[in-house]
């Protein structure tokens, strides 16, 4: 893995449900996380609904400014599940069944009523594509070169990110460590700038909440080089304190 450059990936959020609210995304954060670990910084985020031609735009939008797009929902076996004809449409390639996925669901349906022309539909791929390991409901994810076609159910997506672990080119994984303090965060917000300049490769994130009636902050500190980190918590943990606020190791 190269410690020099900068891997990035964007995340399509597919489905009329999230744009209602009828459904909160919760694959967005678990992606994220994810690729933080991988040395992969995930960089935007859209959410477009279930429309081809709204997908393929986003797609290719997003294909062209990020080294990984992730796609999650639109991948099931109901008329609604447009995701896969979209993608292939947009990288004008047609839509087969794949052989791999039809036997993975031909096996997983023996003892659940057998393979339906609907859940058939689960099989078809991108022309080109391969397949990612789905060990929760059987049907696989998509993978067709940088593209990842995701569940819209977070466990099994969380699944398929365990099967993709390691698999993935990426610099070096970002290193975070939390502190948090009952403090406005307008009263020192010169110390939080400070802190960031003087510690070059340093990202502080500054996340103020309002509990107890009380005002507060956590401060979340990331780098890729682990030492950096760690000498910045040391040097804001002290500046914090000589503002007049006792700091919470982890945060609060």
């Amino acid at each position: 893995m190269s410690d020099e450059r900068i891997w990035t990936a964007a995340v399509l959020v597919i489905g009329d449900e999230i744009l209602s609210g009828r459904t909160q995304d919760k694959n967005v954060a678990q992606i994220a996380t994810w690729l933080d670990v991988q040395g992969i910084r995930l960089r935007e985020v859209r959410i477009v609904p279930d429309d081809e031609a709204e997908i393929g735009d986003a797609l290719n939008a997003l294909r062209a400014r990020y080294d990984y797009v992730f796609t999650t929902g639109g991948i099931g076996p109901t008329h609604d599940d447009i995701t896969v004809d979209a993608v292939a449409k947009a990288l004008k390639v047609a839509v087969v069944i794949h052989p791999e996925a039809r036997a993975i669901l031909d096996r997983y349906y023996t003892t659940r009523g057998g393979l339906t022309e609907a859940r058939l539909r689960m099989a078809r791929v991108p022309d080109g594509a391969e397949l990612i390991p789905n060990r929760m409901s059987g049907a696989p994810g998509i993978r067709l070169g940088n593209l990842f076609l995701m569940a819209g159910v977070p466990h099994i997506t969380a699944g398929m990110l365990d099967a993709l672990t390691g698999t993935l080119e990426g610099g070096a994984p970002l290193v975070a460590h939390t502190i948090g303090a009952w403090a406005p965060e307008s009263e020192i917000a010169d110390v939080l700038r400070a802190a960031e300049r003087d510690h070059a490769g340093v990202a502080i994130g500054s996340y103020p909440f309002f509990r107890e009636g009380r005002t507060g902050a956590n401060f979340v500190i990331r780098s890729t080089d682990g030492a950096a980190v760690a000498a910045c918590v040391a040097a804001l943990t002290v500046a914090i304190e000589a503002a007049g606020y006792a700091v919470t190791d982890g945060g609060i």
